[in-house]
């Protein structure tokens, strides 16, 4: 699919891209929200589509937290009426994936947080628990557990050297799977501080391993399908809404969606346009199809 012309969305043309839309996916983490604060105006526009009779799901990469963990968020922003079942992180769709897809027949190590592992053992996914090391431990002497078949890895605050070694272990056998949550180099901090994503531990683990993840999340055609396979949605009515170029516009573009910018987050217009301009077509399928400020853009057409 051939990259977006970046067109800015006014007025007029934004109520004929919602008549033409069923369904529409929101990314979380700089367009709905920015950490603690609703962006302006974000709460009403998704309690407005849906009035209007539009099917809104989010879609995040961030698998720091569980889906219920999403709802009580939602709820404390303002978000009056989402659902668990609208809400698909990269660590329920990872857990999805190998219950569903790989059919795992053994155990998950994972590199990873809290939310990772509470949708997984939700999902039934056995996980392999992680030993607390003695003093003295290394790679050389501490045990491994023979029913690992896969290795999993998202954001993970307490990343150490032996948790990075195990799993290169693991990868030895070419019959354990090796997944991502999420490509996510790093994410904005307050204060202009930035803080690792899962995409560099994943990126340690490829070096060390050599061998390459499969993703689950953004950009990755998988998130689409786990909705899909739910709820039936057609790419041609679906409508991507996100702040990162090369995950949610990316992301949209691999799904045959309709893509949308909005500048309250990471990418900018420069690095929407210049996507638009390269003369690498795969930088082209980073361009959205059209940028707004912000999803409050939105208000005025479901307003009327």
């Amino acid at each position: 699919m051939a990259g977006g012309g970046c067109v800015t969305l006014r007025g007029a043309q934004i109520r004929d891209l919602l008549d033409s839309k069923h369904d529409v996916l929101f990314d979380c983490d700089g367009v709905i929200w920015n950490g603690e604060t609703a962006v302006t105006g974000a709460p009403e526009v998704v309690s407005l589509l849906k009035q209007r009779g539009k099917r809104v799901f989010f879609v995040t990469n961030n698998c720091t937290r569980p889906r219920e963990n999403y709802v009580q968020k939602f709820s404390r922003l303002g978000f009056t009426d989402v659902a668990e079942e609208e809400i698909f992180s990269s660590a329920y769709c990872s857990a999805a994936y190998l219950r569903d897809v790989a059919r795992l027949q053994g155990k998950v190590y994972v590199i990873g947080c809290g939310g990772v592992m509470k949708e997984l053992r939700d999902a039934g996914v056995p996980v392999a628990e992680e030993e607390d090391a003695e003093p003295g431990a290394s790679i050389y002497t501490c045990p491994l557990d023979p029913d690992v078949k896969a290795v999993l890895v998202g954001y993970d605050e307490n990343f150490t050297f032996m948790k990075l070694a195990k799993a290169c272990c693991y990868l030895r056998s070419p019959e354990c799977l090796f997944l991502a949550t999420d490509p996510d180099p790093w994410h904005p901090l307050t204060g202009g501080r930035v803080t690792p994503g899962s995409g560099s531990l994943t990126a340690a683990l490829e070096t060390a391993s050599s061998r390459k993840a499969t993703v689950i999340g953004k950009p990755s055609r998988f998130m689409f399908e786990c909705i899909s396979s739910q709820f039936g949605l057609d790419p041609a009515r679906s409508l991507m809404i996100g702040d990162r170029l090369e995950t949610d516009v990316l992301f949209g573009s691999n799904c045959g969606l309709t893509t949308v910018l909005t500048l309250t987050g990471v990418s900018t217009l420069q690095e929407a346009l210049a996507y638009r301009d390269s003369q690498e077509p795969q930088q082209k399928h980073c361009a959205p199809d059209y940028v707004m400020e912000s999803v409050a853009d939105f208000l005025q057409a479901l307003e009327e």
